[in-house]
Formats: C-alpha cells, sequence, structure tokens
C-alpha cells in the first residue's frame, strides 16, 4: 500500500467519479457498428446496409462465390434439427401413440417409394403433423439428399422452393435467381415433407414442376385449393378416431385408467368432436388438472412455493399421487376432494377452463400469443416480456395441455385455441402488449449478437407484432406506430441477411405504411429504396423504377446526399438490365428545318425534261418553256415535316458527310451564328461608308432628314408640306414628338440607330393611343438599296381632311429608359420597280417625290 498515493483499488470503488469531476471524463463507449452483410444473387452483388439503404451492382470479376456443393448427411441432419420446434422447458408432455394411421401410413410411404407425390388432407386437430413425423420416419433411406421438412405456414412456392435449395445445397451467402433456382433443383433428389400448406391449383403445379426428381408429400386442411388435374398427386383423407381409440388415446394422455363417469364423459366428447386427436389430448390435461385439484399433498408444498410457481399443486406429485389412490392405495396423506367432471362445452372448447389453472407466466403467455394472433414468441424472449426469470417454462406447460401445435421451428396456439380465449376475453390489452413486444424485438433484431438465421426463425412472431401496430386511432396508435417503424428497421435487414425475403418484403411494406401514416418521411423515403432493391434482386424492373423515384424524390425534399446517391446508383442500374437508355438532349442544327439526307430516301427530285419547241407568234420571236428553277436546298419541302436529328452512332455513314451528321451539333449552330454576325456586321459597316457627309439636303428633294407623315392625304401625298422660306425646319427627328394630329406620326433618321420611343403620356391628344417615331437605318436616295421599310402602325382615328400648313410644335422628349429590343425587324425583299426606280427604306418613291415637289406650299 502506497500511503501517498492510494489507489481507488483500495477502497473498492474506481476512479470514474474522480476523474468527472476533474473534468477528465471516461471515453464514451464505441458506438454498435452497424451490420453490413453482402450477399450474391443471381449476377448481382447485394450490400445490406441498414443505414442509408442497401446498395446493389453487378457482381465484380474475382468476387463470384464457389459453386454450391450438396450437403453432407451430417450437415443435412444439423440442418433437420435446426427446422425442428426446440423442446420446451418444464413438464414433459406426456408420448402418446399413433392410432389408427396405419393404412394412411402405409399407403403414403408406398407412393412416395414409387416416386410420385401424395396430398394430406385433414381437418385442423386431426393429427396431421404426428402421422408426417411417422411417414418421414419411414423414408429417411428413399431419396439421396434425405428427407427435407418445410413448413408451408405464410410461403408462397418461391420461398419454398428456396428453403428446398438451402437444405440440399451448401451455398452461403447465395440466393440464386429464379433461372439458376430451376436448374439447380432439376437434379435434386429428396422427399420433401411440407406441412400447412396454403396454396393449390396452378402454385402447385409450378412447384412440383420446380423439383421433377423430388417426391412430396403435402399436408392442407380442407379449404385449402385443390391441385390441377394434371398434377398427378394421390389424395388422402384423413378422418377421425374411432370411439374406442379415441378412449385408448384420452387414457395415454391421463396417464392411468378410466373410471366409468370418465369413460361415459369421454363417449360424449367423442360424438361432439367428431374423433379429433386434439380434443381428447385436451381432455386429458383436463383430467390431469382435475386429479391434482382433488389431492392436497401437503408434505410436497408446506410454504405455498409449488403453488406459486406451477399453481395449486405440483403437476408430477399430484398425478402421483391421484394415480395411487384411484389404484386402492391407502395413503393418510391423501385426501381426495370431490372435483365435477367438465361439462360437454368444456370438453369440446377447453382451453379457457385449460389456461385458468395454469401458472401465471403461462396464463401471461397465453395473452402475448392472443395479441400476436396466435404466434407464440420463443420461449427465450419469455423471461423479459413475462418479467419473471422462470417464464420459459411456461412453454413446456402449454406444449403439455394440447393449446400449443408445432409450426417450423416454432409453436402457435392450436387450432380452435384463439377463438376460445378471445370469447374469454382475453384480448384485453392486446395492443399494450403487442406494444410491449414490438419494442422488446426492436432491441432484440438491433442487437449486434442476434444473428440473422435466428432473426429469420422468429419471423412469423415479430411480423405478427408488426401488423398489430399499425391500425389503430387516437395518440396511443402514433406512439405504437413509430415502434412499428423502429420495428421494421430493425427486422427488414436482419431478414435480408438471412436469406428470409419473403418477410423481408412484408416487414419493408408494414414498415413503409406505419412511417406513412406518422409522417416520417426519410424512414419512407428508406422503406420505398429498400423495395426497390427487393424488385431489382426479383426481376421487376418497373416496380423498382417506381420505387427508387419515390425514394429519391423524397431525400432530395430532405436532402439527403448519401441516401440519393445510393437511390441514382439503383436506379441506374435498373436501366441498364431494361436497356432503356434516356435519350441525350436533342438539339436543333442548321439548316434549321432538318438536314436534307434524312428527310426521305430521296435528296435531290429528279429534273423533268425540257418541253419541245413552241411555234413563235405571228410576229413575234421563238419562245421556250421557262425551266424551273431547281431549289438551292432540293431536300426541303415547305410542308415537310421538322426532323431534329442526333449523332450518328452506327458507324455506317462514312466521308465528308458522315463527318458533318456525326459532328458535334454545337459547332453547326456557332458556325451559322457566326455567319449571321458576320453579315449583320458587313450590313452596319456597308451602310456606315455610304451614308451622306452631314450636309443639309436641298429643299425641292424629299430625303431621309425630311420627316414624313403617315397620315397623308386621300390622293396618296404626305400629310406635310416642306417649309416655307423664313420657316424653321421640322425638329430632328429619332426621337418622341407630340402632335396635334390624333394619328401616330412617324419619320425617318439618318442616323445609323434604330430604336422605337413611346411619347410622353402627358401630351394632349384626342386619341388614347400614345405617338410613337420610328428611325430606321436607312442610305441616301442615291444608295442602289432594295430594301423596303418595315410595316407602320396604322392609325385608329380618322384623318383630317387636309394637314395644317402650319408645322406644328414640336417638344423634345428625353429618350426612354428601356432598352432598344434586340431583335431587328424582320426585311422583306421585293423586286424592283418596272421603271428602275429604287426605294430607300425611309425615303420616298421618285414618283412620290415628283408629286410633293409640285404640290403648292
Amino acid at each position: 500500500m502506497d500511503p501517498i498515493n492510494p489507489g481507488s483499488e483500495e477502497f473498492g470503488h474506481d476512479t470514474e467519479g474522480e476523474e468527472a469531476r476533474q473534468g477528465r471524463g471516461v471515453p464514451a463507449p464505441a458506438p454498435a457498428r452497424a451490420r453490413v452483410v453482402r450477399l450474391v444473387s443471381g449476377e448481382l452483388l447485394l450490400t445490406v446496409n441498414p443505414v442509408d439503404g442497401s446498395e446493389i451492382e453487378p457482381c465484380p470479376p474475382g468476387q463470384e462465390p464457389s459453386a454450391p456443393r450438396p450437403r453432407t448427411a451430417e450437415e443435412r441432419a444439423e440442418a433437420a434439427r435446426a427446422a425442428a420446434p426446440p423442446v420446451p422447458p418444464g413438464p414433459a408432455a406426456p408420448e402418446l401413440p399413433l392410432l389408427e394411421r396405419q393404412e394412411e401410413r402405409e399407403r403414403l410411404t408406398g407412393t412416395l417409394g414409387r416416386g410420385r407425390s401424395a396430398r394430406l388432407v385433414g381437418a385442423p386437430g386431426s393429427g396431421r403433423t404426428a402421422l408426417l413425423d411417422a411417414v418421414a420416419a419411414d423414408c429417411a433411406d428413399l431419396a439421396p439428399d434425405g428427407v427435407v421438412r418445410l413448413s408451408g405456414h405464410h410461403r408462397t412456392p418461391t420461398e419454398l422452393l428456396h428453403e428446398l435449395f438451402t437444405a440440399v445445397r451448401y451455398a452461403p451467402d447465395q440466393r440464386p435467381d429464379r433461372a439458376a433456382l430451376l436448374d439447380r433443383l432439376r437434379d435434386v433428389g429428396a422427399v420433401v415433407v411440407v406441412d400447412d400448406l396454403e396454396f393449390g391449383g396452378a402454385a402447385l403445379d409450378e412447384l412440383l414442376a420446380a423439383a421433377p426428381e423430388c417426391a412430396f408429400l403435402l399436408a392442407a386442411g380442407p379449404d385449402t385449393p385443390a391441385p390441377s388435374a394434371d398434377a398427378h398427386v394421390e389424395e388422402v383423407l384423413l378422418a377421425g378416431l374411432g370411439r374406442a381409440a379415441a378412449l385408448e388415446l384420452l387414457e395415454s394422455a391421463v396417464g392411468r385408467g378410466l373410471t366409468e363417469e370418465e369413460a361415459n364423459w369421454a363417449g360424449d366428447l367423442w360424438f361432439e368432436s367428431e374423433g379429433l386427436p386434439l380434443r381428447f389430448v385436451q381432455a386429458g390435461a383436463l383430467l390431469r388438472q382435475r386429479d391434482r385439484l382433488r389431492v392436497t399433498p401437503a408434505e410436497f408444498d408446506a410454504f405455498g412455493a409449488l403453488e406459486e410457481a406451477f399453481g395449486p399443486a405440483d403437476p408430477a406429485a399430484a398425478a402421483a399421487a391421484a394415480a395411487a389412490a384411484f389404484d386402492g392405495v391407502d395413503d393418510p396423506d391423501v385426501e381426495l376432494r370431490e372435483i365435477p367432471l367438465p361439462s360437454l362445452g368444456e370438453g369440446a372448447a377447453p382451453a379457457a377452463l385449460l389456461a385458468s389453472r395454469l401458472s401465471r407466466s403461462a396464463q401471461a403467455a397465453l395473452r402475448f400469443a392472443v395479441a400476436l394472433g396466435g404466434e407464440v414468441p420463443h420461449q427465450a424472449h419469455l423471461p423479459a416480456l413475462v418479467g419473471d426469470t422462470h417464464a420459459d417454462a411456461a412453454l413446456g406447460e402449454l406444449r403439455a395441455c394440447g393449446l400449443l401445435s408445432p409450426v417450423g421451428p416454432r409453436y402457435r396456439l392450436a387450432a380452435g385455441v384463439l377463438t376460445q380465449l378471445l370469447a374469454h376475453g382475453y384480448e384485453h390489452e392486446a395492443a399494450d402488449r403487442a406494444h410491449t413486444i414490438a419494442q422488446h424485438y426492436a432491441w432484440w433484431a438491433a442487437h449486434p449478437s442476434v444473428t440473422p438465421e435466428r432473426a429469420a426463425a422468429e419471423a412469423d412472431a415479430l411480423l405478427a407484432a408488426l401488423t398489430a401496430l399499425i391500425p389503430g386511432t387516437g395518440e396511443p396508435a402514433a406512439e405504437h406506430r413509430a415502434t412499428a417503424v423502429l420495428l421494421a428497421r430493425a427486422a427488414a435487414p436482419a431478414f435480408a441477411a438471412g436469406l428470409h425475403w419473403g418477410a423481408w418484403e412484408r416487414a419493408l411494406r408494414a414498415g413503409q405504411e406505419a412511417a406513412r401514416l406518422t409522417g416520417e418521411v426519410a424512414e419512407e423515403a428508406y422503406f420505398h429504396h429498400e423495395l426497390g432493391v427487393l424488385a431489382i434482386c426479383a426481376g421487376n424492373l418497373e416496380r423498382a423504377r417506381a420505387e427508387l423515384e419515390a425514394s429519391i424524390g423524397m431525400r432530395g425534399i430532405l436532402a439527403d446526399k448519401r441516401g440519393t446517391v445510393a437511390g441514382r446508383r439503383a436506379l441506374a442500374l435498373v436501366a441498364d438490365l431494361s436497356g432503356d437508355h434516356a435519350a441525350p438532349a436533342v438539339e436543333p442544327v442548321s439548316p434549321p428545318r432538318g438536314t436534307p439526307a434524312l428527310r426521305g430516301p430521296a435528296a435531290r427530285p429528279a429534273l423533268t425534261k425540257p418541253e419541245p419547241v413552241t411555234a413563235p407568234l405571228p410576229g413575234g420571236a421563238l419562245r421556250t418553256p421557262a425551266t424551273a428553277p431547281v431549289p438551292a436546298f432540293p431536300g426541303f419541302a415547305d410542308d415537310a415535316p421538322t426532323v431534329l436529328t442526333q449523332p450518328d452512332t452506327d458507324g455506317s455513314r462514312s466521308g465528308l458527310k458522315g463527318g458533318i451528321l456525326s459532328g458535334a451539333r454545337r459547332n453547326l449552330v456557332a458556325v451559322g451564328a457566326g455567319g449571321l454576325l458576320v453579315a449583320v456586321l458587313g450590313t452596319v459597316v456597308t451602310l456606315g461608308l455610304t451614308s451622306g457627309n452631314g450636309e443639309t439636303p436641298a429643299t425641292d428633294h424629299v430625303t431621309s432628314d425630311s420627316t414624313a407623315s403617315e397620315s397623308g392625304t386621300d390622293d396618296g401625298l404626305d400629310g406635310e408640306e416642306p417649309p416655307a422660306d423664313g420657316e424653321t425646319a421640322p425638329a430632328e427627328t429619332g426621337r418622341a414628338t407630340h402632335s396635334d394630329s390624333p394619328s401616330p406620326s412617324g419619320s425617318g433618321s439618318a442616323s445609323t440607330s434604330a430604336s422605337t420611343d413611346p411619347s410622353d403620356p402627358a401630351s394632349p391628344s384626342s386619341s388614347d393611343s400614345p405617338t410613337a417615331t420610328t428611325s430606321p437605318t436607312t442610305a441616301p436616295p442615291t444608295s442602289p438599296s432594295a430594301t423596303t421599310r418595315p410595316p407602320r402602325p396604322t392609325a385608329s382615328s380618322p384623318k383630317p381632311p387636309k394637314p395644317p400648313t402650319t408645322p406644328p410644335p414640336t417638344t423634345t422628349t428625353p429618350p426612354p429608359t428601356t432598352e432598344p429590343p434586340t431583335t431587328p425587324p424582320p426585311a422583306t425583299t421585293t423586286a424592283p420597280p418596272a421603271g428602275g426606280e429604287t426605294t430607300t427604306l425611309g425615303a420616298p418613291s421618285a414618283s412620290e417625290t415628283a408629286t410633293a415637289s409640285s404640290t403648292p406650299a
């Protein structure tokens, strides 16, 4: 011991609190890592990611799994033990004989020995499972791949085929696609025993055709659809027991002989139940409980401990004491009380009476099973659910009383038990119990120590808890649905990794519905993504595309980048698998109406043969018919549809034509734009060079500097007259002016810019329309231009008969603040006048000039 620096271990405590007080703290435990599993489904590599969503991609080279191999006899035996329900702790159930089933047993064994399939049909509780066990034992060495036991409870044909493949072939982390599955099952030779089959008809034909070398023994209820006529399945009916066999079975269940009163009661029960073996197993449990109640063995339970744990008395001690009493053994410590026999109604529906005499843990387990719709949790979960460390023994009590029946690797309530318990109020607070189970399963399924195989084995109970939480209204329903979302998020990846993809799909759909009702968009997007990935693995690409697009849209709203990337990768894989690649954006190319070579097989029209020379008219010269001009682009027609071209990818075109067509469209557009720009610049430069030198034009000629009003007289002359000597010339045009005339005025200007200026809204005008003045760019009258002016706006008001001789006052207003339009007005090219006159934009013709000069001022 160090007296100066005493250690914490000397005082029996650690330094966590001291370090926290000193500010150092204790490092927090590392968070549990997400369970990421990689599977191979067909030719795809699936990475189950419970955080952002599963990722799927083509299997990279070098990562292909090894070929499946047949399982050895030891591996098949281990798989058979894993598929059988476990033996629960607690009181052991009595061994019951198989009575009056020898004929059916031999018939089924002979049918399977000939390689044919058989279907056993019987009511629930008729002993189908017990007969299947006996027949499977007889056929153990019949097939090279042995006997395979499967459960058809909530299973589809595809799920059964995958379970058959897993049972006979060793292929870890592999789930073959449909084609590979059928190919690998074609050479499997086994006796396949399927209990609780739920389908028939075409689905059953699909199951039988997938494994032609297997002999199937199917057990189904009378309500299950029958196989098709071409199925070649021999059907065996399973009836009830006779009276003698029923009484013998009851004596075996009780463990002693029956009294006359009990025999008479059993006979009435046989008539009521039509000889169903399950009713006599439960009747035997009733008689054992009655014997235990009649005996008071004080020496076995002096302090009441056994009564607290196992009910009124120890079942084993009570049975031994009752057997000794009925055998005539005189024991002073045994006191028999008068307990009446159950009524006939209680014997026909004994679930409630049996449950009332069980331990508290067994009764709680029954209530949890009722909340799950008949599914019983595994015995390992009962202590946590019930709150009793010995609650796992409750499963043994229930099984010994005939209240449970095996279903695959688990147990569920026997036929009719759920209905009987619901009639006696066992559904009270069922929603709260289902919520408790869901919370427990959500923690358990997400725990790293839980293997996917264990989670898959508990799928039925887990899915029952999940579906029980979705319906309902009110505040408790919202909390239950939130728990359902957590459970689905925890269980779905485990089901996927455990290759139980039927449960995976059901969990995803239930979780998506719960997330939609609770408004959890992020969780709903996750479930949509997983459903899309599952659809890709199943080959349903259209559904995959719909689910993935919904997921990407939701995650885009939430700005979930990682989830969006995962969704887009999966969506790209869907496009690759379907071959539906989106076409690139198509841009128009020059010429704007498409490429002539792509518009039809004929690129150039055939030239017609010229007509013969016609005879000359009298006094006229010899004339030949005018040849139709060949268009510059023969492949273009005004009525042809516009064709948008794209680069040729087949490589069939060659030479200059192929190079142009296969080049970048943006280059063609750039060339066309450049040519247009050069033409515009050339026009501007030409107009600038040929424009006037700024001298004042003559007053007796109309030039571009003169203002010509559109409101001319009816005789075609301009509305304005040239100013007289001594008068002031009109104001500079090109700007907005105000006129007393109600009509708009237009004037030309020699400026090199073109603009349209609105008139001042405050101008006193008799018309509501603004006055607009247009100043287009023109050349002098001597310029040999053949371009006409653009169309002018028409006046909306009537014109005066004669314009005033005095020019109106001109008001100069500042130019508008808006920018002039960037698109020039369309220009129309016309033929020159017959007289050789040229019309200049903004200038009148020669005839108009002459007329205007002759008009007196």
